[in-house]
């Protein structure tokens, strides 16, 4: 390592506001980036998110003593950091755009086009004399104007793809097979055959489309021009008593909203099977649709009313006794949908697609088209207690036809492409036809659920796992859904191709040639990347599994049966195993050490992912350079992960140099102010570390660490960083220090071994806390210090840092220990000031508070702040102002210097979030109204009246981007 390593932007300033405010806009529902829309992937970072953590993770932090010639162009920190922004794409102020969304909303206003002026910053690629600029900076601080960027976890492909846009040479690994084979057609193809392939596509996948609609149109009969978009399933058991077959569906809507539609049961005693009547309005809702005849597995039977027990149930399906009727489907109209109940016509379909199934199930079969391998049976699995054992089980006898028959007749065509075409463009359009296919199957399973909020179905993967769906969606193939899907394939190529053209640049050819040349891919482990040579690779930007957050390969499994059986002549490198490969995986995976014990088990589990994990960051140091920089992505969703990834990145040799937190959650709860389960995605930015390695004492350091805290959280807080990424902003800095001089030893000793124990990563972060809790304490008392007790100062903090009623257990359990509380102890028994279910808590209004005995209006004194003021607000709510008056008196709070500084402190920190002129919160109402009666120096916080730009729609043409969420292609 060299005494004169380039400091580079990301270890100073980030904007992160204005990043995640432009990675909420990448994604918008009805506008997903293309690489969202060609295949299912499960972790795919924003393209905005990726481009940032890529450049300022290599391009130079500002500086007095650059040449001659970047001083001329930057001349100021501002006109550079200006200068980023734009090369970023960011063309304006999306913070300010959302705010004014959000101010329109709590307004009633309907605004008059697009918000924010310019289009989403990655739809803008990098021009020329950008580049241009980027090598000379890059040349400046690394003596290379083109550097060596890394994914070893490549996943769907945002971060290597954004850094090919921008002129690196990639280097892109991913273990998984489903995974690799996107990255092929998310970064090679789209360069390779740019835009042109697209018709190619359409072309022979019409031909497909044409071929298996001929043999298939007698299974799915459209009558008088009718046209069939869904038909809506029900699995059913035999009825006990009556040996009926017995539709179960957890309710019976079809459509909710405005204008609601239902479906009845009908068990008439005389008929075999049931009948099903479609109401409509007042009708649908009097007929109680939410009352579906299976609960938590338990069902009731329409024919006797009797409840049939789950393990009946279970047993019927597992004998292959559990079946499907059809009861409702969709049907285009002129003017949109509308439902009907299935007629003698579609149940002869349904009946005759069965027989053709079980005589061509054989044939298919021996040609090897269709998926008999056994399921992996693992933790996202919830179906196989159910009788989904094998992978045809996933799909019901018409859904395997149509499958299987469109795979048949893709092969035919592939036979006949390959005879017109070259090699690698026919691997090319066979790869985006199998996705085509993929999409079909995504549609067209037992587990597509029908939304009838939506009034679409969604797909199989509308949750992380195989889910058991007693109702389900199927989609019509012959001449629609397999258009439709062969049409959003098509597109999402279009898209990314285009998104690839600044890859084509003629700077970028000539100076290290075209994309292709410059991306080199490989399928295999991080833990070893034997293609990349040691000290070789500038840059790693990595997205990393974190635990069992997401089976990747249990979950690809769906896609890999079908891929195998049309890739494996493609890629036959990718496709020898009957299954991804689980056992390689850096997941922690319960099934692989079953009968271990359920507590054995898991801790194996989360000791193989730590191992692999580790291996992986030192497989990381010994390719990067040694002035190259780690960028580590993760998604905050539980707070171990701090522990765990400081650790693992510790002890491969890492030092910890900054932490950015970009908001990627959609806002939709937080404009509530009612939920933050927000996932911001972590940028964690790592050196080589520089230190003697000689250990140090904890009790040296912790002076020095606490000042890091306080300084940064200052100067973050002074950037514009507020809430929980306050916090988070802190602990990188924080961490910056104790693994800069790692070991860290403790006066604990270890009782096995008799020696100081290390660091825990999470004490640090701890003082961390403390810190940020001062700063921001003070900032709600404008400037003030005023000390209250520590469950007044947890309230105020979480409400300062979440802005919402319920949020993170995990998140909570860290505020208190920062302040010394316990939440099960002081915060849900003693105080009750919130409540706790499964990972969330809940912060408790007052009147729940008086129900739980806490909150006494008889009360005089009170154990804490929070009880004073929670009471004073009860009083007020319930009794109104000259009550409450009586009761401030009495209580001596009328002006009781310490309540008024609380009263002052927490209508700064409630979300004053209003709707249509009314606030969100009853809390801030309250405490408005409380201020306005008896406390007239309280000072609000300035609530901004935003100018609402007349402008038209002339950037996108068309609303989209504050619309509703448009057809299939949004739920992906």
């Amino acid at each position: 390592m060299t005494g004169k390593r380039p400091r580079v932007l990301i270890e100073d300033w980030l904007p992160v506001a204005k990043i995640g405010a432009e990675s909420l806009r990448d994604a918008s529902a009805a506008l997903k980036p293309p690489l969202s829309r060609l295949h299912v992937w499960w972790a795919r970072r924003p393209l905005t998110a990726s481009r940032a953590a890529v450049l300022a993770s290599v391009l130079p932090t500002y500086s007095e003593t650059w040449p001659k010639d970047l001083k001329d162009k930057f001349p100021t920190k501002k006109a550079y950091h200006n200068w980023f922004l734009r090369f970023m794409g960011i063309l304006g102020d999306p913070v300010a755009g959302r705010k004014l969304i959000q101010y329109t909303k709590e307004k009633g206003i309907i605004l008059p086009g697009n918000p924010y002026g310019y289009k989403r910053a990655f739809t803008n690629s990098p021009q020329e004399e950008d580049l241009q600029l980027m090598q000379r900076l890059l040349e400046s601080t690394w003596g290379n104007r083109i550097l060596n960027m890394a994914d070893p976890m490549a996943g769907g492909g945002s971060i290597p793809f954004e850094a090919l846009r921008y002129g690196f040479t990639v280097h892109a690994n991913e273990l998984n097979t489903v995974a690799s084979t996107i990255l092929k057609a998310t970064l090679d193809y789209p360069s390779r055959f740019e835009i042109g392939l697209a018709d190619q596509i359409s072309k022979w996948g019409k031909q497909i489309d044409d071929l298996a609609s001929k043999r298939l149109s007698p299974f799915f009969p459209m009558k008088n021009g009718e046209r069939v978009r869904r038909y809506i399933w029900a699995r059913t058991i035999a009825c006990p008593a009556t040996k009926k077959a017995v539709p179960l569906s957890p309710n019976w809507w079809l459509q909710k909203g405005s204008d609601p539609v239902a479906v009845k049961v009908l068990a008439v005693p005389e008929d075999e099977a049931c009948r099903f009547e479609i109401l409509h309005g007042k009708a649908a809702i009097r007929s109680n649709p939410d009352s579906g005849t299976i609960q938590r597995g338990t069902a009731i039977s329409p024919w006797t009313g009797e409840t049939i027990d789950g393990d009946y149930i279970k047993g019927e399906a597992l004998a292959g006794r559990m079946g499907e009727q059809l009861y409702a489907l969709s049907i285009q109209t002129g003017n949109g949908y509308e439902f009907r109940p299935p007629n003698e016509a579609d149940l002869k379909a349904v009946a005759s697609a069965e027989k053709e199934l079980k005589a061509r199930l054989p044939i298919w079969e021996a040609k090897g088209l269709v998926p008999t391998e056994e399921r992996y049976i693992g933790p996202a699995d919830r179906s196989a207690k159910y009788g989904m054992i094998r992978w045809l089980d996933a799909f019901s006898p018409r859904q395997l036809l149509a499958l299987c028959t469109y795979l048949e007749v893709f092969h035919d065509v592939m036979k006949e492409a390959r005879k017109e075409l070259q090699k690698e463009m026919a691997d090319a359009i066979q790869t985006y036809l199998v996705f085509v296919i993929n999409k079909c199957t995504n549609y067209s399973s037992r587990m597509s659920i029908w939304h009838p909020l939506r009034g679409t179905m969604a797909n199989t993967f509308d949750r992380h796992d195989f889910s058991f769906k007693w109702s389900h969606a199927e989609m019509t193939l012959p001449k629609d859904g397999f258009l439709w899907a062969l049409s959003q394939i098509s597109d999402a190529y279009k898209g990314i191709a285009e998104l690839s053209n600044s890859a084509q640049l003629s700077l970028l050819k000539g100076t290290n040639g075209g994309p292709m040349n410059r991306l080199t891919l490989s399928r295999g482990t991080a833990q070893s990347l034997p293609d990349l040579n040691t000290g070789s690779i500038h840059l790693i930007c990595v997205d990393p599994p974190y635990y069992d957050n997401v089976m990747y390969s249990e979950c690809s499994d769906f896609f890999y049966v079908w891929m195998k059986r049309a890739l494996g002549n493609v890629y036959p490198e990718f496709f020898t195993d009957e299954l991804t490969d689980k056992d390689n995986e850096a997941v922690a995976n319960v099934a692989r050490f079953e009968g271990m014990g359920r507590g054995n088990k898991r801790e194996l589990a989360e000791k193989d992912y730590e191992r692999k994990m580790a291996a992986c960051f030192k497989e990381m140091y010994r390719v990067l350079n040694p002035d190259g920089v780690l960028t580590v992505m993760f998604t905050h969703k539980k707070v171990e992960a701090w522990n765990t990834l400081a650790l693992a990145l510790i002890g491969a040799g890492f030092a910890i140099e900054a932490s950015w937190p970009i908001h990627t959650e959609s806002e939709h709860s937080l404009h509530q102010a009612k939920k933050n389960a927000a996932s911001s995605t972590i940028l964690l930015v790592c050196r080589k570390r520089m230190g003697s390695g000689e250990p140090v004492w904890w009790d040296d350091i912790k002076g020095k660490v606490r000042d890091v805290a306080r300084r940064k959280a200052a100067e973050f807080h002074k950037a514009g960083i507020a809430g929980v990424d306050l916090y988070l902003s802190t602990f990188g800095p924080v961490l910056s220090v104790i693994s800069e001089s790692w070991p860290v030893l403790t006066s604990e000793v270890d009782e096995k071994t008799g020696k100081p124990k290390p660091l825990r990563p999470e004490t640090a972060l701890t003082i961390a806390r403390e810190e940020v809790i001062s700063l921001r304490k003070q900032g709600l008392l404008l400037g003030r210090s005023v000390q209250f007790d520590p469950v007044t100062d947890w309230v105020l903090m979480a409400w300062d840092a979440f802005k919402a009623e319920q949020f993170p257990a995990d998140e909570a359990r860290k505020l208190a220990l920062a302040l010394g509380l316990d939440v099960e102890a002081d915060l849900v028994r003693q105080e009750k000031v919130i409540t706790k279910k499964q990972d969330l808590v809940a912060l408790q209004l007052p009147g729940a508070r008086r129900r739980k005995g806490v909150v006494d209006p008889e009360a005089t004194v009170f154990p804490s702040l929070i009880d004073a003021l929670h009471t004073a607000m009860l009083v007020y709510e319930e009794d109104g102002s000259k009550a409450c008056e009586v009761f401030l008196k009495r209580a001596g709070l009328l002006n009781d210097t310490r309540f008024t500084a609380v009263l002052q402190a927490m209508v700064n920190a409630v979300p004053r979030t209003r709707e249509k002129g009314k606030f969100k919160r009853p809390e801030a109402a309250t405490l408005e109204a409380l201020c306005m009666a008896f406390y007239e120096g309280i000072t609000f916080p300035v609530e901004e009246e935003l100018v609402i730009p007349q402008q038209q729609l002339g950037l996108y043409g068309k609303q989209k981007e504050l619309g509703n969420e448009s057809e299939e292609d949004s739920i992906e």
